[in-house]
C-alpha cells in the first residue's frame, strides 16, 4: 500500500469503541441492511452503481447503524466523532488518488504510457502476458512496498497493453493485483506488513519469514492458473498489432527517453520518498516531457495554434485536472488514450468518504467490537481461533470499509487468545495479512477496492474472480491451520 507514514501508528493507537448494551443481532442489522440495499442497487444500476448510487446506499447504511445506536443510547456526538476520525485517517489516500489522476494525465500526453504500451506490445504476447503481469507487479511492489503505487504506474500501462492485445480487462487487472499484493505482503517497506506484527506483538522479519510459508504456495498456484489461462484465452489483438503500433507512433513521438520519468518515480519510492512527493514530481516531469516530446498534443489541449507559454500552460493544466483524449484512427486506442485527470478520481473519493461514514458509525455504536467479540467466542479449537480471525478480518473489510481496521481490530481482540493457546504471535500476524490485507481489494466500497477499480478503470466485479492471489490467501491460511502446518508454538504457555 502507499506509504502513509502516520496511518499505521494512528490506527495502532486507536480506541475500539465498546458497547455492552448492544447485542450481536443489533450489531448485524446495519450489515444485513447494507448488503441487501447494495445487492438490489447493483441489480438495478449494474456497472453504473459506482457512479453515485452505491455511495448514497452507504450513507443509508450509516443511517440504519445510527438508528440502532440511538436505540442503544449512543450519542450523535460520539458517532460523528468516530466518522471524523475515520475520514481523517483517509486524508493521505484521498490526496494520493488526486495526484494519481494528475500523473495519469501528464503521463498520457507526454507519451510515457503510450511508449510503455508500444514497447510492451513488442515484448509481451498473450501467451505469457498474464503471468508476466504477476511477476512484474510483484517485483515492483516488493521494491516499493506499495500495491497502490504499483497499480497506479506499471498497472495502468499493463492494462493498456492487455487491452491492445485483446486480453480481458478483468484478467489483466486480476493479474496486476495478484502480483501487487504479493509484493505488498512480503515487502518490509509496506505499512500493512509493519502494522500486522505490531498488532500481534511480533517482530517484522520473523513475520515476513513466517508469512512466506502460506504466501509462496498461494502465488505459485496463482502463476500456474495464469499460465494455463495464457494458453487457453482467445484474443483478437495479435493480428492487429502492426496497425496498432503504427497508429501509436503516428500519434506520439515514441522513444526510450520517456522511461526516465517512471524510473525516477520508482527510484524515489524505493529511497522512501513520501509517495505524494514522488507522484507530484512524476506529474511535473511528465508535463515537462510533454512539452519536449509532444508539443503538438500540448498545443491542441491548450486550444492554441502554436506552442507558446499560454497554450503550453493550459495544455498541461488541462491534462492534470480534467478530461483529456488523444485521437487516433483506431477506436480502441481512442478509448485507451484518454484520462480523466484529477476530476476523474472524484467519484472514487466520494465512494471512500461515504464508506468511512458507514464504518465510523458502526465503530461509534460499538458494532465492530461486538461482531469481533462474537466471532472470538466461537473459537473453541485452534482451527476455530484461526477461522474466527479470518472471519473477523473479512467482516471488517466489508463493514468498516478499511483494511487498517481489518488488521487493528482483530489484532487487538485476538492477541490474548493466541497467547493463551500458547501460539506464537507470528500465527496471528500472518493470518491478519492473509485475510485482512489482501481481501480489501475485493470489496467495492472498501478504500482499496474503490482505489484500484478507479485507478485501473476496471470494476471489482470484473476482476474479482481473476484476483486469484487475493481470494485464495484466506483459504491457504485456513488449510495450514486445519492440518497444523507451520503453526509456531511459544516456548511455553507461561512465555505469553
Amino acid at each position: 500500500m502507499p506509504k502513509k507514514e502516520e496511518k499505521p501508528k494512528y490506527r495502532q493507537d486507536e480506541n475500539i469503541v465498546e458497547n455492552k448494551e448492544l447485542s450481536i443481532w443489533e450489531a448485524l442489522i446495519p450489515v444485513f441492511a447494507l448488503v441487501g440495499m447494495l445487492a438490489y442497487n447493483v441489480y438495478v444500476f449494474g456497472d453504473d452503481a459506482l457512479s453515485g448510487s452505491n455511495q448514497f446506499i452507504l450513507l443509508l447504511g450509516g443511517a440504519v447503524a445510527a438508528i440502532v445506536g440511538f436505540f442503544n443510547k449512543v450519542s450523535y456526538k460520539q458517532m460523528i466523532s468516530e466518522v471524523a476520525e475515520n475520514v481523517r485517517s483517509t486524508t493521505g489516500a484521498l490526496l494520493i488518488l488526486l495526484m494519481v489522476g494528475a500523473l495519469a494525465g501528464t503521463w498520457l500526453i507526454s507519451g510515457i504510457i503510450p511508449a510503455m504500451i508500444y514497447y510492451g506490445l513488442q515484448i509481451l504476447n498473450p501467451t505469457i502476458f498474464l503471468p508476466a503481469c504477476v511477476i512484474i507487479c510483484a517485483i515492483i511492489s516488493i521494491a516499493t512496498g506499495s500495491s497502490w503505487t504499483t497499480a497506479a504506474t506499471v498497472g495502468i500501462a499493463l492494462i493498456g497493453i492487455g487491452e491492445a492485445l485483446g486480453v480481458s480487462l478483468g484478467m489483466t487487472a486480476g493479474a496486476v493485483l495478484s502480483g501487487a499484493y504479493f509484493g505488498d505482503k512480503m515487502s518490509p517497506l509496506s505499512d500493512t506488513t509493519n502494522l500486522a506484527p505490531a498488532m500481534a506483538g511480533g517482530e517484522l522479519f520473523a513475520h515476513i519469514k513466517y508469512m512466506a510459508f502460506t504466501t509462496i504456495p498461494t502465488i505459485t498456484v496463482t502463476l500456474i492458473v495464469f499460465i494455463i489461462l495464457g494458453f487457453t484465452i482467445d484474443t483478437s489483438g495479435v493480428a492487429d498489432t502492426e496497425s496498432i503500433l503504427e497508429n501509436i507512433s503516428n500519434a506520439f513521438n515514441i522513444n526510450g527517453w520517456l522511461f526516465i520519468v517512471p524510473l525516477m518515480v520508482i527510484f524515489m519510492i524505493i529511497k522512501k520518498a513520501p509517495p505524494l512527493l514522488a507522484l507530484l514530481i512524476g506529474t511535473l516531469l511528465g508535463g515537462v516531457f510533454a512539452l519536449i516530446f509532444q508539443p503538438d498534443i500540448v498545443t491542441t489541449l491548450g486550444g492554441g495554434s502554436t506552442l507558446d507559454f499560454e497554450s503550453g500552460y493550459k495544455g498541461i493544466l488541462n491534462a492534470i485536472t480534467v478530461d483529456s483524449a488523444i485521437a487516433t484512427p483506431d477506436p480502441a486506442l481512442n478509448d485507451l488514450f484518454s484520462s480523466g485527470g484529477m476530476a476523474g478520481m472524484l467519484g472514487t473519493i466520494w465512494l471512500i468518504v461515504c464508506a468511512m461514514v458507514f464504518g465510523g458509525i458502526m465503530d461509534g455504536i460499538g458494532a465492530l467490537e461486538r461482531i469481533t467479540e462474537s466471532l472470538l467466542k466461537m473459537a473453541k479449537t485452534t482451527f476455530g481461533l484461526f477461522a474466527s480471525t479470518v472471519g473477523s478480518c473479512l467482516a471488517l473489510n466489508v463493514t468498516a470499509s478499511d483494511q487498517y481496521l481489518a488488521l487493528v481490530v482483530p489484532g487487538k481482540m485476538f492477541s490474548k487468545a493466541y497467547q493463551d493457546r500458547g501460539l506464537a504471535p507470528e500465527n496471528l500476524s500472518r493470518t491478519l495479512e492473509d485475510s485482512g490485507t489482501v481481501t480489501s481489494v475485493l470489496v467495492p466500497w472498501n478504500t482499496c477496492g474503490a482505489y484500484h477499480s478507479g485507478v485501473l478503470g476496471v470494476s471489482v466485479a470484473e476482476y474479482f474472480v481473476y484476483a486469484i492471489f487475493n481470494w485464495l490467501s484466506p483459504f491457504m491460511t485456513l488449510l495450514f491451520a486445519a492440518f497444523r502446518i507451520k503453526i509456531k508454538q511459544l516456548a511455553s504457555p507461561s512465555a505469553a
